[in-house]
């Protein structure tokens, strides 16, 4: 998990900066539905919160049931669209260095700990937690950095 936790910090390091040259163009639709930069970071930042809970809560138990996470809402209760775009970064480049020291220290016996989250297929721990990368990835590249940009 050491290298997935490095791989997490890379891609943090690599998009934090970029990430704060964006400011104007924040709140303009870059998906379908209409969800703009400022949104997806909200989303990224809903995600972090979850798997974290998701991540501890597994290694701690010898399976794990989670509710889904109810994308949509999560942003609209939060009002993401009004808050400050520093904020937004600061808090998701810091929770994700976070998650990176907590996957890098998950039990090694804990790995392989199925998770049932809402009514998705179960999966192990490891598979949540190389899921989780992928999935900030996927969301970076539709806030702005090209099919290409891979966190390096």
């Amino acid at each position: 998990m050491e290298a997935l936790s490095a791989k997490l910090i890379g891609v943090v390091n690599a998009a934090e900066p970029r990430l704060r040259q964006l400011s104007v163009q924040v709140d303009e639709p870059v998906l379908a539905g209409g969800w703009s930069r400022r949104q997806l970071l909200g989303h990224l930042i809903d995600s972090a919160s979850n798997n974290h809970q998701r991540f501890v809560r597994a290694a701690l138990a010898d399976a794990l049931e989670f509710p889904a996470y109810d994308t949509p809402n999560f942003v609209r209760v939060q009002a993401v669209e009004r808050a400050p775009w520093p904020v937004l970064v600061d808090l998701w480049a810091s929770y994700n260095r976070y998650l990176a020291h907590v996957i890098a220290n998950l039990p090694a016996d804990k790995l392989g700990v199925i998770c049932r989250i809402g009514a998705n297929e179960p999966v192990t721990l490891q598979y949540l937690a190389e899921d989780y990368v992928r999935h900030l990835v996927q969301h970076l590249v539709a806030i702005g950095y090209g099919s290409t940009w891979n966190g390096t």
